[in-house]
């Protein structure tokens, strides 16, 4: 089979951490073809989508007491050729967030593969329609208390009813931006101000979750079934989890509350065309939901001595067997 991967550029990934590179050596090591080609080199060609490809050739990375090692010429590229992304088995459009205005149209352009001839991973429409905050907010039973605006008073009000709040940008990565709220902060005006660009770009407020300190958990789902995950704590006076801002990866276990989560957003997830998803839990309460290209697989798979990336392209292999 044919694998095609939309990343950044293979320069600039981490493969002793990047979930896409797992993806690619698993591909790899189970006989596929891989190609990589970056969101700036599709194209639409008589109404079918195409891309500058390259093809790709890993030296896996290899788990040595208890940490990838790569070596440092861990990838070769062959020369570009352009090719209709129908020539593909499976597509995973990866390119990291934010969801640009360049972003969103290249997944117009994805719309023009025929998902009769090949699986695109995530679809197009789904990661459209996954803002990864705003999609958590159907799932009302099972997030903290949340609120988007862009009006400093209606955060102000909130902040002060819950006692303090955590203020994310809709369209941030890996932690970006995201701040600590309290209601006597002499800055609070200021900081809604810079977050909402003077009141012209709503962001999400949630409670503050205390449970945040033991950690950010997150799971990563297949086809709308949980299958790993990892625990990010906060390092030193950081609040945020992230492992971009040096939250550290630990192993866990998916509670049965974390289940019923899994169970509430697995079907909607399945009907969107979300087939590869990480979601994000506090204490209980999920609080993202990530489309675009989530990440854990190298915590976990280290933490678990599991083989998540095996797992996910065993499944494109099924699905696309029919």
């Amino acid at each position: 089979m044919k694998f095609a991967f939309i990343i950044d550029p293979l320069s600039k990934l981490d493969p002793g951490h990047d979930t896409s590179v797992a993806l690619m050596e698993a591909a790899q090591a189970l006989g596929h073809e891989v190609w990589a080609t970056q969101a700036e080199k599709l194209s639409v060609v008589k109404s079918q989508a195409w891309a500058l490809l390259e093809e790709v050739q890993l030296t896996p990375a290899k788990l040595v007491e208890g940490r990838w090692v790569v070596r440092e010429d861990w990838y070769a590229v062959s020369a570009s050729v352009s090719r209709s992304l129908q020539d593909m088995d499976a597509v995973f459009m990866r390119t990291d967030p934010p969801v640009t205005i360049p972003y969103l149209y290249a997944t117009y352009i994805l719309d023009y593969i025929n998902p009769e001839k090949t699986l695109v991973i995530n679809t197009p429409s789904g990661i459209r329609a996954a803002n990864e905050k705003m999609y958590a907010l159907q799932f009302k039973d099972v997030i903290p208390e949340t609120i988007v605006s862009q009006d400093i008073k209606v955060i102000r009000k909130f902040v002060e009813e819950k006692g303090a709040g955590v203020l994310k940008p809709l369209g941030g990565k890996a932690g970006e931006g995201i701040l600590f709220l309290e209601p006597g902060d002499r800055n609070f005006n200021s900081l809604i101000e810079v977050s909402t660009q003077r009141g012209r770009e709503p962001v999400m407020v949630q409670t503050y979750l205390p449970a945040a300190k033991e950690g950010d958990k997150r799971i990563i789902l297949l086809n709308g079934e949980p299958i790993g995950a990892v625990n990010r704590i906060p390092s030193g006076s950081e609040f945020r989890g992230n492992m971009a801002v040096g939250g550290q990866a630990v192993a866990t276990e998916i509670t049965p509350q974390e289940q019923k989560i899994c169970a509430t957003v697995g079907p909607k997830l399945q009907q969107d065309g979300l087939y590869f998803v990480g979601i994000d839990v506090i204490g209980g309460y999920l609080t993202e939901v990530n489309v675009t290209s989530p990440t854990g697989i190298r915590e976990i798979d280290r933490l678990n001595n599991a083989q998540l990336a095996k797992q996910v392209i065993e499944w494109v292999e099924r699905a696309k067997k029919g």
